[in-house]
């Protein structure tokens, strides 16, 4: 089947500024000169994936789980969809689903969807990068090394032949590729990325194309229609900065979506009803690079604006997007959705960006509510989210349906396979932060971090079942007397009695909620910082036009009924949910019908359940 081709190199390059033009059409070696300052650094720095150990505990086993599956997957099957098109010897199976080669005409057959051919192998590469840095596991490297030398060879411009998805493919080979080069230290991953850069050129929309500009330029059918060359900038803009060549930068300024996204989310315009809802998201992270690279106030301004609508019509759990389209504000199409849909909220793909610009936005704003944020996804989405079974079939909705249930999706490989990679990686890079004056501790899970201050060694360790008990323990462990500041997260949330003591001795003031607390001393082996959390049971509606649907939230758990609902529920009740005892998974809601059994969605396998209830 014949499709109709993106603008040609010359009438691309024509359509962007003069210089962006000159760096665009040359090709380049992959490393950059000595011109790659940002102009504004984040206040906040990230530690090292291995600066941050995941000790026991259910975000390390979910980190475990999903290492083990990526590390086992078939190198040659991985490479196949490029060496087929290649010309090349292509052993190994087809893993079939959204991942393999299909007919056109196949689409939508049951098991044989070929929907996006080989997208997701850039991910799996960048999760393996980031697993290998985190853990230091040599196999993990190893595989790396192989699948980016037999990518090279394997991507020529065929393979962009009727692919939908040039610019969302593309993109997530950019961030494997950047991620084997920075993580796993792939000696060939810049070389790879430069071919790969070459192949796609002419296949690339013209610029940051919205979906409805490309749904009004000629095309093969509406699918064809949902690339995402708006969240393109964020890799063009990481691979300049860690040595890649001017071209990347330029790319990355050249697919800014200006006029008809960040200018207006700038200026304070909500535009989001009616678009994608994980692809916008995502495309937020782009503006922050954007923000850190070019130095232009806009586009912290844009995503931050953006961010806050997003905020605006989330679920209780901090999931958002029901049938992946964000609605317009007073509408109640969130509420109507409840009865609706099963697809509330895509899980894996939004938490991964929801993380990635929660992270952005708290390294440099230091607001603390953005952990906050952070934390109810963890909680109440990614980690509840099903294991990847080994046929390829995967999580990939939250579903919040008054009969809702956990299922996974029918076609194999699908999008949320290759985020779900990264973001369970990417676990320890988020617990902990840090600047001149010391740590910030922004998620409260079993963990270890370690860095150097100075001359000096210092290792803080979390112990804690957070957020079952409603305590945290950090140790610090310097290897002598070293004066810092440790700054805990108070969640909004955290009512009036939460306390910090230090070695045992209470602070002589209560912590601010919506702030990180500072404890400046001179630390020294031994010291312990106690947190506990003071975790009220709020009610929340799903939007203000119906007041009377609410999911009750218990500090930053949202908590799903399982089993009989009785007809009458009274709000005091419900507001009264006891967790059955210290460190329970389970909560009990006594009313006058009868009692409701409440489970946190990290809880829940295959039971029915509801989230909101109609008090």
């Amino acid at each position: 089947m014949s499709i109709t081709r993106p603008q040609s190199r010359r009438t691309f390059l024509k359509s962007g500024a003069a210089v962006a033009a000159a760096a665009l059409v040359r090709p380049r070696s992959g490393f950059a000169g000595t011109d790659n300052a940002l102009q504004i650094t984040p206040p906040l720095s990230q530690f090292g994936y291995g600066d941050v150990e995941l000790l026991s505990g259910p975000v390390r086993e979910q980190f475990d789980r999903n290492h083990k599956f990526y590390l086992a997957l078939d190198e040659d099957s991985l490479l196949k969809p490029f060496r087929q098109r290649a010309g090349l010897p292509a052993p190994g199976d087809d893993m079939g689903g959204w991942y393999s080669w299909a007919p056109l005409s196949d689409l939508d057959k049951p098991g044989n969807n070929g929907f996006a051919p080989g997208h997701s192998f850039g991910q799996y590469l960048s999760g393996l990068a980031r697993d290998y840095a985190a853990t230091g596991d040599k196999a993990t490297q190893e595989k790396v090394h192989r699948l980016v030398d037999g990518f090279a060879p394997a991507i020529t411009p065929h393979f962009w032949d009727e692919n939908r998805f040039p610019a969302y493919t593309y993109d997530k080979i950019s961030v494997g590729m950047i991620d084997a080069h920075e993580f796993a230290g792939s000696t060939q991953a810049f070389k790879a990325l430069d071919v790969a850069l070459d192949s796609v050129m002419r296949y690339l929309p013209p610029g940051p194309l919205s979906r409805a500009e490309q749904n009004a330029r000629p095309h093969t059918d509406v699918s064809f229609c949902w690339d995402e060359p708006y969240t393109l900038p964020e890799n063009f803009f990481l691979a300049w900065q860690r040595g890649a060549s001017n071209r990347y930068k330029e790319m990355g300024k050249h697919f800014l979506a200006d006029s008809w996204y960040w200018d207006p989310l700038a200026a304070g315009e909500n535009v989001l009803p009616g678009k994608h809802a994980y692809s916008h998201v995502n495309a937020m992270s782009s503006a922050m690079q954007a923000y850190f690279v070019l130095g232009d106030e806009k586009y912290l301004r844009a995503a931050r604006n953006g961010f806050d609508f997003v905020r605006a019509q989330s679920f209780a759990t901090g999931g958002w997007g029901p049938d992946e389209e964000f609605r317009a504000p007073g509408s109640g199409e969130i509420g109507e959705s409840l009865a609706k849909t099963h697809y509330s909220f895509e899980t894996p793909c939004g938490s991964y960006a929801h993380v990635k610009i929660t992270r952005y936005l708290l390294r440099t704003t230091k607001d603390s509510r953005y952990g906050d944020s952070m934390e109810r996804v963890l909680y109440n989405c990614i980690l509840g989210a099903k294991p990847i079974k080994e046929d390829g079939h995967g999580f990939y909705y939250s579903d919040y349906n008054n009969n809702g249930s956990k299922f996974y999706h029918p076609y194999k490989w699908h999008c949320c396979t290759g985020t779900f990679s990264q973001v369970t990686a990417d676990y320890g890079i988020s617990s902990y932060l840090r600047d001149d004056e010391g740590v910030y501790v922004n998620l409260f899970v079993p963990s270890r971090a370690t860095w150097k201050r100075g001359s000096d060694h210092v290792v803080l360790t979390q112990h804690t079942e957070y957020p079952y008990r409603p305590t945290t323990q950090i140790e610090v462990a310097p290897d002598k007397a070293t004066a810092f500041a440790v700054f805990v997260r108070i969640p909004e949330w955290a009512g009036p009695k939460t306390t910090i003591a230090v070695n045992g001795k209470y602070a002589a003031t209560s912590p601010h909620p919506g702030q990180f607390a500072r404890i400046q001393r001179t630390w020294k082996k031994g010291d312990r910082i106690e947190v506990e959390f003071d975790m009220p049971t709020t009610l929340q509606a799903v939007d203000p036009q119906h007041p009377q649907l609410v999911a009750a939230v218990h500090g930053p758990l949202a908590l799903f009924a399982v089993g009989e609902v009785p007809a009458t529920i009274h709000r005091q009740e419900l507001a009264a949910a006891a967790q059955v005892a210290a460190g329970s998974t389970e909560w009990q809601v006594k009313t006058s019908s009868g009692t409701i059994t409440m489970w946190p969605f990290t809880a829940i396998n295959d039971e029915h359940y509801r989230l909101y209830l109609n008090v």
